[in-house]
């Protein structure tokens, strides 16, 4: 019996289909037939044989016999067919609803009132020692653009101090006026100015008249004048604009004079231009300082010609910044030429004009460092500013900051807590220092030839300074901030860094108690400064004296009765602590002041 061929047919990525000819019915009994009787045998042969089967003819498959698929395959044509938009709808079917929306209504924001801004105001107060403030400040606006102010500032005291034989009360006045406008591209201002100050030289040394009879002691004390009176002149103006080469200009003029016959003249100008090159800011400061004076007098009352002074500088200095990432160099020079218009000594002086910074790490912290360099001009004026009891005798000259390098951290340790770390080294030349002036108890002398003055020398110092300072927000109602120097001097030929402290500490706090209550108080720590001073009626020779370090306290509080009237008290030097701010010069001791301020609009 033979079979017919099976064909296999298969396709990729299809089933497989087999397809054969069902046999024929004589033949299909026959195999039926064949297989009942073979399994019937086999159930009666208890072993099954081993059989060899031969394949007469092995079955070869052809091409001709492979049977076709009658199959039409499916095309993916989805990449080809063209797309359609496919508008999306809501399908909107209505269901039955008592439910009616009532109609929304916005929550009301509260707006806090904005507190009004009054353009004058005025202070008084009152305390011990005689003492008396007062300030009236007043703003009136012309028209849109111009305006007209004026500033009135007294303060004095009749004084007290424990232990002084001298008169000590002070008195300080000054009544500034300004008239200014602003345009649209252009800013001016004009003021004009004046002051009056009074002060006493009352600090005698410790042992005055110590070798004096106690009568002749009084008869001598009795006989000084300590009181000084200064007069200060002055009239300035500045202007801006807004699109122009000339960004600004200032410009000051200064009359000061004294009750011994001292005069000074002090005239500075000080335009800036700047423009942009190449995304780069291009900035020029033009520096023209002009001071002259003369002393009636010198110390030693030698003279027989007033004692003149006068120098004339002129600066430039050009710088550009650079910024690029987290870099910003700013590259300047500063061109300095001095001119001595009483002895002819002309010099020329360059100084470095560098700064640059880099946030490390954004403004959490930035690295900073640079080198500065400057010609101060030095003035009575300002000597007198700084320290009022001078005898009307100076040197005055000019300080060369030869170079300044520095280097320091600051940035942000939280959103409300900031820092700065700086460390720096200066060299200057005719570094300006006070030093007590040598005396006699002769009754001719001049009245602050009594060892209750200081003069000013000269010397070349280098300096090394650490500053820190750390302030902190806590939030809108405090406040607190420190800040610390910490340096050392070389000098060339003084013996010490006369009157110059090794540490300085302050420290404020701020806060407001209330809505209607706020107080404050202030903390500062000077570290111990060294003088000399010679009796030279018995020694031509003495050793440097160190002024004792001091701790002072200020503390004040008030109480806002209504937006324009506020209620006050200060309290000095807590701690009543007589200390000595200048050799033979104790301060006043607790102090308190009550007073009140008024805010006004015309």
């Amino acid at each position: 019996m033979t079979f017919k061929q099976l064909n296999i047919k298969s396709f990729t990525n299809k089933a497989a289909t087999f397809s054969a000819p069902f046999p024929s019915g004589r033949i299909g009994l026959g195999i039926l037939f064949f297989f009942v009787f073979q399994f019937s045998f086999a159930q009666k042969k208890e072993q099954i044989g081993t059989e060899t089967v031969n394949v007469v003819k092995p079955y070869t498959p052809k091409i001709s016999d492979a049977f076709k698929v009658k199959e039409i395959p499916e095309l993916d044509e989805d990449a080809n067919a063209k797309k359609e938009k496919i508008k999306y709808t809501i399908f909107s079917f209505p269901v039955a609803s008592t439910f009616t929306p009532s109609k929304g209504k916005a929550e009301g924001v509260e707006k806090e009132k904005q507190a009004h801004l009054f353009k004058n105001y005025a202070t008084f107060g009152v305390g011990n020692y005689g003492t008396f403030i007062g300030e009236l400040f007043v703003n009136h606006d012309l028209n849109d653009t111009d305006y007209v102010g004026g500033m009135f500032r007294h303060h004095s005291s009749e004084g007290g101090i424990q232990n002084i034989a001298l008169e000590d009360g002070f008195y300080d006045t000054s009544l500034d006026l300004m008239y200014g406008s602003n345009q649209k591209d252009v800013s001016w201002n004009l003021d004009l100015g004046y002051q009056n100050q009074i002060y006493n030289w009352y600090g005698l040394p410790a042992n005055f008249g110590s070798t004096l009879t106690p009568q002749d002691r009084m008869v001598l004390i009795n006989g000084i004048n300590p009181q000084q009176t200064y007069g200060t002149i002055s009239l300035g103006g500045n202007v801006a604009f807004s699109e122009s080469i000339l960004n600004k200009a200032s410009l000051k003029y200064n009359h000061f004079s004294d009750a011994s016959g001292s005069s000074e003249n002090r005239f500075y100008a000080k335009p800036t231009v700047e423009f942009d090159v190449m995304e780069s800011a291009v900035k020029t400061n033009i520096i023209v300082d002009y001071v002259s004076g003369s002393f009636k007098k010198n110390y030693s009352n030698t003279n027989t010609e007033r004692v003149k002074y006068g120098f004339t500088n002129f600066g430039i200095v050009p710088s550009f910044v650079m910024q690029e990432d987290d870099w910003t160099l700013n590259i300047g020079a500063g061109l300095f030429y001095s001119m001595d218009n009483e002895n002819s000594n002309n010099t020329f002086l360059v100084y470095p004009q560098f700064n640059a910074s880099y946030k490390v790490v954004g403004d959490l912290m930035i690295f900073y460092a640079g080198a500065e360099g400057d010609l101060e001009q030095n003035s009575y004026m300002d000597f007198v500013n700084e320290n009022p009891f001078l005898s009307p005798t100076l040197n005055i000259a000019s300080t060369d900051k030869q170079y300044d390098i520095f280097a320091g951290l600051k940035g942000k340790l939280t959103n409300t807590v900031s820092y700065n770390i700086k460390a720096s080294y200066a060299n200057e030349r005719n570094k300006a220092l006070f030093r007590s002036n040598d005396y006699t108890e002769n009754a001719g002398n001049e009245d602050y030839a009594f060892g209750n003055s200081f003069q000013v020398v000269y010397d070349d110092m280098k300096t090394l300074r650490f500053y820190g300072e750390l302030k902190a927000d806590f939030s809108s109602a405090v406040s607190f901030g420190i800040n610390g120097t910490f340096s050392s001097y070389t000098n060339d030929f003084q013996q010490e860094a006369w009157n110059m402290p090794t540490i300085k500490i302050n420290s404020n706090l701020d806060f407001n108690i209330t809505e209607k209550w706020f107080a404050g108080a202030n903390v500062f720590y000077v570290g111990e400064r060294k003088d000399i001073q010679i009796n030279t009626d018995f020694s031509a020779n003495a050793a440097p004296v160190t002024l004792k370090s001091y701790f002072d306290v200020n503390a004040n509080v008030g109480f806002k009765y209504s937006d324009r009237l506020t209620a006050f008290a200060r309290a000095n030097n807590i701690t009543n602590n007589a200390y000595q701010k200048w050799q033979n010069y104790p301060v006043q001791g607790f102090q308190v002041i009550l007073g009140v301020n008024y805010k006004f609009d015309f």
